[in-house]
């Protein structure tokens, strides 16, 4: 697997998700980290299409996969993703996304296809912290304790496991939540948390 990881929408490396994605060039948006008990629909969706049409606008052909379709369906999930080259995971709360990436078994399919060198996974803040083990600092931003889904009643407070540490996205940027992750930089590194920081605009790319 590949990696795409920007802190805010599609970053100043657009051309080089294009290029990562080789051949199959379809993408499936996953908009589950921004599943808030109290959502706001109208801007949910609002920035679901935005963040769409950018990649449509690189010429990806995009499919709208919600996570929540697959709860307790992992072998459907899974033959759902074959069909495409990549995934792009918005942004929102990271301890949701967890959520909705274990009640559809997405976490073990990940690690399935970490083996896959034509697959891209993508995406901004929440989608991209959500690659590492140790949420502690996270708490600051995202509410650990918001649980939209009946099917989990506790937080999980661990990520997928792929990174061996955590990404502060926003950093010193002009995003609203810029100022709180300035407390997560000092939680991270009073508490000897090893992170990397990324300031909206600068994107990390894996090969």
């Amino acid at each position: 697997m590949k990696f795409y990881l920007s802190s805010f929408e599609l970053g100043d490396k657009p051309s080089e998700l294009v290029r990562l994605m080789l051949k199959n060039k379809k993408i499936a948006y996953i908009p589950n980290a921004c599943d808030y008990t109290n959502v706001d629909w109208d801007k949910r969706n609002s920035r679901n299409e935005k963040d769409m049409q950018l990649l449509r606008v690189l010429g990806l052909k995009v499919g709208y996969l919600d996570l929540k379709n697959y709860f307790g369906k992992t072998n459907e999930l899974r033959k759902k993703l074959n069909e495409f080259g990549g995934v792009f995971v918005r942004g929102g709360n990271t301890f949701i996304l967890r959520q909705a990436m274990k009640l559809s078994g997405f976490d073990i399919i990940f690690q399935e296809f970490l083996n896959k060198d034509d697959f891209v996974y993508a995406g901004y803040s929440a989608g991209i912290c959500v690659l590492s083990s140790n949420f502690g600092a996270l708490q600051i931003v995202d509410n650990p304790t918001d649980l939209p889904y009946k099917e989990i009643r506790k937080p999980i407070l661990y990520g997928l496991g792929y990174l061996d540490y955590i990404i502060l996205p926003h950093y010193k940027s002009n995003h609203p939540e810029s100022a709180d992750i300035d407390k997560e930089f000092e939680f991270a590194k009073k508490n000897k948390i090893p992170f990397k920081t990324l300031k909206d605009g600068e994107v990390i790319i894996i090969e």
